[in-house]
């Protein structure tokens, strides 16, 4: 960070406090502790020299700023346990040099999505499930100062006439926020946040997420190259199942990344991660998913892995997948394997609206492979519901069959949702192509039941 925005951020922290859901000293209240915090935080502002402050790393400024602050609170015999003290000089270290209030939920590793609707309504997710949190911000001006040190940080700006903004923070998480007039209780943002260590196959068995006999095919599948989409909703875990999945793809091949936000976690050494880019304040300069997809083409990938169909791009892809660039993979949103699929015609029909139906059907049909449902259910957990083969095209329809599907059978008494992995017992077609790249599927796996 430069010397002078670590001015402007020291600077504008004066008079910034988070006053709700604080601890309390013995026989004090939160207002008091609230008081005590803001004494000290002025103190330590005025007592800076801010052209020593542009002059300091940041990690350094940080340790002087917390020695100072813990002497101050040491010589002023407050009445707070240890704990409370160390938690103190956290929170005005966080309110100068951080994010204030979201710097505990940012440093929680089992946060992984932060809701922030209005100043004093913060939700997280936890495991999948959705929990009100204490923490609170003074006012709105409060809350859009820190959204506005999040999106200086990545060279964006947010105001009434630009009241939407989507931005990567500098951690990987990406960053949602929407103000007044738009939102009409204040500011709302949304952090989606994605884990440091990345989730491998045998987390996705340990969790219950997957079946060992469908991750076995699977890996097949992408190892011999078959195209695949993974479907879902928001949060249904189809960017972790995706990560999962390129980890399969053998060392040696040319991966080529495409994302609107990067959130892929790749393993292999041979990876071309590209991003796209919004307008500038001007309406100019955007990059989108589509020129990137044309784009790579020419960058001679073996792989091309596509965070997200969204759009056009679709028919780039799909005309990717069926002039060699075999082995893509690929999300969609869609609530079933079919409904991906008429997506995919409806993203098609947007890249080539002249072009026909049962052309746009025997294009998907041609491209596509398999089909990986991926679903987070009422009780948080998230789990594959259905792999699907795409066989080809009867008359004008595009024909498919389900290798493997996930049956929900109850909710027990601690709201877990209960059912069975199992085989339909059906043999896929793309077998013969596993077992001519040396991947040879038992005939147990199609027969196999689970319950979960």
């Amino acid at each position: 960070m430069g010397g002078g925005r670590l001015i402007d951020r020291v600077r504008g922290a004066q008079g910034r406090f988070r006053t709700g859901g604080m601890p309390s000293g013995p026989g004090g209240s939160n207002l008091e502790f609230a008081s005590i915090k803001r004494d000290l935080h002025n103190e330590l502002i005025e007592s800076l020299d801010f052209e020593q402050v542009g002059n300091t790393p940041r990690e350094e400024l940080a340790q002087r700023l917390r020695q100072t602050l813990t002497e101050r609170v040491e010589a002023r015999q407050l009445p707070l346990n240890r704990m409370e003290r160390e938690r103190l000089v956290e929170e005005i270290l966080d309110n100068i040099l951080g994010l204030g209030p979201l710097e505990p939920l940012l440093r929680d590793p089992e946060v992984s999505d932060i809701m922030i609707n209005g100043p004093k309504t913060v939700f997280v997710e936890r495991k999948g499930r959705l929990v009100k949190t204490n923490v609170t911000f003074n006012d709105d001006k409060h809350l859009m100062q820190i959204i506005e040190r999040i999106v200086a940080a990545v060279g964006r700006r947010v105001d009434e006439q630009n009241p939407m903004v989507d931005a990567r923070m500098v951690d990987g998480s990406r960053f949602n926020a929407i103000i007044p007039p738009l939102a009409l209780d204040g500011p709302c943002v949304s952090i989606r946040r994605f884990g440091t260590i990345p989730i491998t196959a045998e987390d996705l068995v340990a969790l219950g997420s997957c079946p060992r006999p469908i991750l076995e095919v699977m890996r097949g599948a992408v190892r011999s190259r078959l195209n695949l989409i993974i479907s879902g909703g928001t949060g249904s875990g189809k960017t972790t199942l995706l990560n999962v999945l390129s980890s399969f793809i053998p060392e040696g091949e040319r991966i080529i990344t495409i994302e609107d936000s990067a959130e892929l976690q790749m393993q292999q050494n041979h990876v071309v991660r590209l991003e796209t880019r919004p307008a500038n304040l001007e309406g100019r300069g955007e990059i989108t998913q589509r020129e990137l997809v044309k784009n790579c083409l020419r960058m001679r990938p073996d792989r091309i892995i596509l965070g997200e169909i969204r759009g056009g791009e679709a028919i780039d892809m799909l005309t990717a997948m069926n002039t060699g660039h075999d082995g893509s993979l690929a999300t969609v949103h869609a609530n079933n394997t079919r409904d991906a699929l008429a997506r995919f015609e409806t993203m098609v029909g947007i890249g080539m609206p002249n072009m026909g139906d049962k052309a746009i059907r025997e294009t998907i049909a041609r491209a596509l492979d398999v089909i990986v449902q991926q679903e987070r259910l009422t009780d948080g957990s998230r789990r594959i519901m259905a792999l699907t083969e795409v066989t080809g095209m009867e008359g004008p329809v595009i024909t498919t069959q389900d290798i493997f599907i996930f049956e929900q059978r109850t909710i027990d008494e601690q709201g877990k949702v209960r059912g069975a992995f199992r085989a339909t017992g059906i043999r896929p077609r793309f077998a013969s192509r596993l077992a001519a790249n040396g991947i040879r599927l038992a005939p147990e796996l199609f027969r196999f039941e689970m319950e979960v």
